[in-house]
């Protein structure tokens, strides 16, 4: 059974459609980020799930329960926004607590003591938000959210006005704390850096609708569009043409492709500046490109070769010169085949 069901999910503004039959499923504790440009509606079907905007077509069902018809405060979902939306006249205690009336002193004490601990708070109860740095503020708006003990939890940008230092450290402690707790989550970002740190699965959206779906590794390594190779990150097009139902040849030699991949012709070899490899060519033979272009970005460096032609972008540990001839090497099952690009 999945934690969450969207389907057929429609939601309009003034008439006009942000997102379109849209259909998104939770298996057990997994995160789900969504990912995409300003616009796409990736925090419009996240206020939907929560219950902050009206649907216009669609179902949701939260552990087997349809909740598209109940109040927000009725759907046990949690909500971490990017601004924390604590409120600055309360303490840290009393933020965690806030949605903890209706139950006893001795129970909220409780509650607090394990959400502290938790989230690493102890000895800051009694402080206010203003004499928190973002990172602590960010911890109790997690808090808050996970003390109503919800079926899901959904974040908006929750890194956004973090600090890049303590960034990754942050996203690494949400995670270990939703999987030890068993919580699923949904996560929007547009920070493709955030999306693979954080995510089980990874959900590219576009103009109201989900793309693809799938591991992160998954989804980068083997997109189903041009517009998902794009987003996640630079991409080699060769020209290629088909040898039979399995395999097409490029410039760089045969590649295997998968039955779902295009055969048209002419069609486009997509592959990862880092799926190409360079090597010295110890002979005039051997090389089939030329470097043109070095950058160094700390943990590689990044090149741009001329082959045949074509402007390919590569990135390598070694250190290679201007001008030096090589050999651009690949994997034959790397890339995918697209009719376009």
């Amino acid at each position: 059974m999945n934690t969450l069901d969207i389907t057929h999910l429609t939601c309009c503004y003034n008439n006009q459609p942000i997102l379109q039959d849209l259909n998104l499923s939770i298996e057990n504790d997994d995160i789900v980020c969504l990912l995409g440009a300003s616009g796409c509606g990736k925090t419009t079907l996240l206020k939907a799930v929560a219950g902050l905007i009206p649907l216009s077509a669609g179902n949701i069902r939260l552990q087997d329960k349809e909740i598209q018809h109940l109040e927000a405060n009725e759907r046990e979902i949690g909500l971490i926004f990017q601004d924390y939306a604590l409120f600055p006249h309360l303490t840290v205690a009393e933020n965690i607590l806030f949605g903890l009336h209706q139950i006893n002193k001795s129970e909220q004490a409780k509650t607090l003591q394990k959400m502290t601990a938790l989230v690493h708070l102890q000895g800051l109860e009694k402080r206010y938000p203003h004499e928190l740095s973002g990172g602590q503020q960010q911890r109790v708006a997690i808090a808050r959210a996970l003390a109503c003990q919800p079926k899901l939890l959904l974040l908006d940008e929750p890194f956004s006005n973090i600090d890049s230092q303590v960034r990754h450290q942050m996203i690494e402690e949400i995670r270990h704390i939703l999987k030890q707790q068993h919580i699923p989550a949904i996560f929007v970002t547009h920070s493709k850096e955030e999306a693979f740190l954080f995510a089980d699965k990874l959900a590219v959206m576009n103009q109201g609708k989900i793309c693809q779906i799938g591991a992160p590794s998954t989804v980068y390594q083997q997109p189903n569009s041009p517009f998902v190779a794009n987003f996640l990150g630079e991409m080699n097009y060769l020209p290629c043409h088909p040898i039979d139902d399995q395999r097409c040849q490029s410039l760089l030699g045969v590649h295997l492709c998968s039955t779902h991949q295009s055969q048209q012709a002419p069609s486009y070899l997509a592959i990862r500046p880092e799926q190409l490899q360079l090597r010295v060519a110890d002979t005039p033979t051997q090389a089939n490109g030329i470097i043109r272009q070095q950058r160094f970005l700390g943990a590689y460096y990044k090149y741009q070769v001329e082959m045949a032609g074509l402007e390919l972008i590569i990135t390598s540990q070694q250190s290679l010169p201007l001008g030096a001839r090589v050999q651009v090497l690949y994997e034959k099952e790397s890339g995918v085949i697209f009719a376009e690009k």
